[in-house]
C-alpha cells in the first residue's frame, strides 16, 4: 500500500472539521503486534482452500491490502496479499505461488471489501481474478471529511489513537522468504481498516456525506484501467528541455531498449538505466561505445556492461531519416489549451474559468472537501473552455455527468455554476 497525503501535516493546534466528536488529540499508542500474532504465509493449494473456506464463512466487511515491488521490479504486480475478516483472522498469500486467487473473490460476494486508497490495489488484485462487489475507501473517507492528512498511519493515529509503522512501505516485496518484520507490517495494516471503516462511515453520516461516499466508492470500483500512454518516452525527466528532433529521437530510442531490457529482466527500468543517463546521451550523441562511457552517468558498473546495447539504440536513432524524427512536441490533447493562453484567445472563457475557480474554491471551504475531490480540474476546464448552449443548471449537469461527475458534485456545482456562466456571457 502506498498513499500521498493530501495536505501538509497540521500543526498542533486543533482543527475542527465535520463529524469531530471530541476537542481532544487522542493519545497514540504504538501497534507494534498483530492481535493473533504474525500469520503464515499461504503459498500451497491446500493452505490457500482452507482460507477461501475461513474467509466465506466469517462475517462482516473484509479488510483488504496488497504489497508491489514499485522501484524494484517490473510493472505493478502483487507480491503479497493481505486479507482480514472477523471469525477468519488474517490471511497473508503469495500470489506468486498462488496466481488465481478468483476462488477467494467468489467466496466474498456480496461482502464489502475495505481498503485504504483503493484505486492503487483494485487493478492489480484483478490479476489475481480479485473483483469485489462492493468497497469502503478509507482514504476517500478522510478527504471527504476534510482531514488534513490521509496516508494510513495519520488517519489511524487521529481516529483511533494507534501508531502504525510505515517503515517497510517501499521495500522490495518480491523478496523471498519475506522477513518476518515485514510480513508483521503487513498484517497490521489491514487489523485496522475495519475499525477505521467503522469511526468514518459514523462521521461521513454525521456530516451528511454518506451517500457522496458511496457514490465515489462505486465510481472507483468501476474505474476502466487507463489506457496506455501516447509517446511514453516524452515523461523521461527533463526531456521537456530538448527541442531537437534528433536529441528527441534518441531519447526515444534509448527509452524503448530500456523498457525492452526492463521487462526481460523483470526490473524496474530506473534501475536498469536512470533517466538521467538518457539526456546525457541524447545531449552528446556519442558515436561509439568510448565515447559513450566516457560520460559520467554511463561509468557505473551495470551501465558500462550493457554500453553496446544503449549504443545500438542511439546508432538507430542517428541513422533514422528526417521524416521518420519525432515531432518537437508531443501530440496534441484532445482537451482546451493551457488556461495561460485563454485570455488572448478567449476572454470569455477565461472569465469562466476563473469564476469557476473561486466558486469551486468556496465550495471546498463551505463542505471542508478538497478542491481535487469536488471536481476534476480537467473536467472543470473543458466545461468553462466549450459550455453547453445554452449554460444553464441542467445542461451543465449533464455535460458534468457525462464527464465523469458524480451526482453530489453535480447537486453542488452545477446550480451556482450557471448563474455564473450567465452573469459572464
Amino acid at each position: 500500500m502506498q498513499t500521498t497525503p493530501a495536505g501538509t501535516p497540521a500543526d498542533d493546534t486543533p482543527v475542527a472539521r465535520e463529524g469531530d466528536t471530541t476537542d481532544e488529540t487522542p493519545t497514540v499508542v504504538p501497534l507494534t503486534e498483530p492481535a493473533d500474532g504474525v500469520p503464515p504465509v499461504i503459498d500451497t493449494p491446500e493452505a490457500y482452500a482452507e482460507v477461501v473456506r475461513a474467509f466465506g464463512a466469517g462475517t462482516g466487511p473484509v479488510a483488504v491490502d496488497a504489497e508491489r515491488a514499485s522501484g524494484y521490479r517490473y510493472g505493478q504486480h502483487n507480491y503479497l496479499v493481505q486479507l482480514r475478516r472477523e471469525g477468519a483472522g488474517t490471511a497473508l498469500i503469495d500470489p506468486v505461488a498462488l496466481p488465481d486467487l478468483s476462488a477467494l473473490s467468489d467466496a466474498l460476494v456480496g461482502v464489502e471489501w475495505v481498503f485504504h486508497a483503493a484505486s492503487q490495489d483494485l487493478h492489480p488484485l484483478a490479476e489475481q481474478g480479485m473483483r469485489p462487489s462492493r468497497i469502503f475507501d478509507t482514504e476517500l473517507g478522510a478527504r471527504l471529511l476534510g482531514l488534513d492528512r490521509v496516508g494510513l498511519a495519520a488517519v489511524v493515529a487521529e481516529l483511533l489513537g494507534l501508531g502504525l509503522a510505515k517503515e517497510h512501505s517501499a521495500v522490495d516485496w518480491s523478496t523471498r522468504p519475506l522477513p518476518e518484520q515485514w510480513l508483521r507490517y503487513a498484517a497490521l495494516d489491514v487489523e485496522v481498516l475495519v475499525d477505521l471503516r467503522e469511526v468514518l462511515a459514523e462521521r461521513l453520516a454525521v456530516a451528511g456525506k454518506a451517500q457522496w461516499a458511496a457514490e465515489e466508492f462505486e465510481a472507483v470500483r468501476l474505474a476502466p484501467v487507463p489506457p496506455p500512454r501516447v509517446d511514453p518516452w516524452r515523461r523521461v525527466s527533463g526531456v521537456h528541455a530538448i527541442r531537437d528532433p534528433r536529441r528527441l529521437a534518441v531519447v526515444r530510442s534509448l527509452w524503448q531498449a530500456r523498457d525492452d531490457n526492463a521487462r526481460q529482466r523483470d526490473i524496474s527500468p530506473g534501475r536498469v538505466l536512470p533517466d538521467a543517463a538518457i539526456l546525457a546521451a541524447a545531449q552528446a550523441l556519442p558515436r561509439s561505445v568510448p565515447q559513450l562511457t566516457g560520460l559520467p552517468q554511463f561509468s557505473g558498473k551495470g551501465t558500462r556492461r550493457r554500453a553496446a546495447l544503449w549504443q545500438r539504440a542511439i546508432d538507430e536513432a542517428l541513422a533514422l531519416p528526417e521524416d521518420q524524427l519525432p515531432p518537437s512536441r508531443g501530440p496534441r490533447s484532445d482537451g482546451p489549451p493551457p488556461p495561460r493562453s485563454w485570455p488572448d484567445r478567449d476572454p470569455a472563457a477565461a472569465a469562466r474559468l476563473a469564476a469557476a475557480k473561486e466558486l469551486v474554491a468556496d465550495l471546498s471551504a463551505t463542505h471542508h472537501v478538497p478542491v481535487e475531490n469536488l471536481l476534476q480540474p480537467d473536467l472543470l476546464r473543458r466545461v468553462c473552455w466549450s459550455p453547453p448552449a445554452p449554460a444553464d443548471a441542467d445542461a451543465l449537469a449533464e455535460r458534468l455527468r457525462a464527464g465523469g461527475a458524480r451526482e453530489w458534485q453535480i447537486g453542488l456545482i452545477a446550480p451556482p455554476l450557471a448563474t455564473a456562466f450567465a452573469a459572464i456571457d
